[in-house]
């Protein structure tokens, strides 16, 4: 297996301001080509760690998911994030992870982050999902999924368990050991 480099990309964003966190991230990215495998954005990096999903969300074939797939192509690398997605009436804190050619992997945040009420604004997700990257399998999680141990345990059906979180500063302490 060949070294896999990854860019960890964390930033204050733009409260529920989509478009300004693409152009933000946009200048973060600009002159990484050819210098990572990987770029890694925060949870809800389009709006912050909002509760309005029903304002905020997009579909599968918003701005979203096309920023990262043009990212991703730019990059020869692949982007992971989650954003909020509705599907049917249904809304989900949805992770993406995105390849150069534009083939998609999502996962849904399994584990809600009840204290913010987030279980009152989202549904959760239902699968474990291993993405593939460049020879390494990639368990997708999202922030509050840190605390559920026995569903990231490895089965030996992956190489790297990936977390996207977007916790506040009181919370910071299990992102910081």
């Amino acid at each position: 297996m060949r070294d896999l480099r990854v860019t960890l990309v964390q930033s204050d964003l733009r409260w529920e301001d989509a478009e300004a966190n693409r152009a933000h991230f946009s200048r973060q990215l600009d002159g990484l080509q050819g210098s990572t495998d990987l770029v890694v954005l925060p949870e809800m990096f389009t709006t912050g760690f909002s509760m309005r999903s029903a304002e905020l969300a997009e579909t599968m074939d918003g701005p979203a998911l096309a920023w990262m797939q043009q990212q991703a192509a730019a990059l020869d690398a692949a982007l992971y994030g989650s954003v909020i997605i509705e599907e049917h009436g249904r809304y989900f804190n949805r992770g993406l992870f995105v390849r150069p050619e534009g083939e998609v992997t999502m996962y849904d945040k399994r584990h809600l982050f009840r204290f913010a009420n987030e279980t009152d604004h989202f549904s959760p997700g239902k699968d474990r999902v291993v993405a593939e990257w460049r020879g390494w399998r990639i368990l997708l999680q999202i922030c509050f999924d840190l605390r559920f141990p026995v569903f990231s345990r490895n089965r030996n059906d992956y190489d790297l368990a990936l977390y996207v979180a977007n916790w506040p500063e009181a919370r910071r302490s299990p992102w910081s050991k």
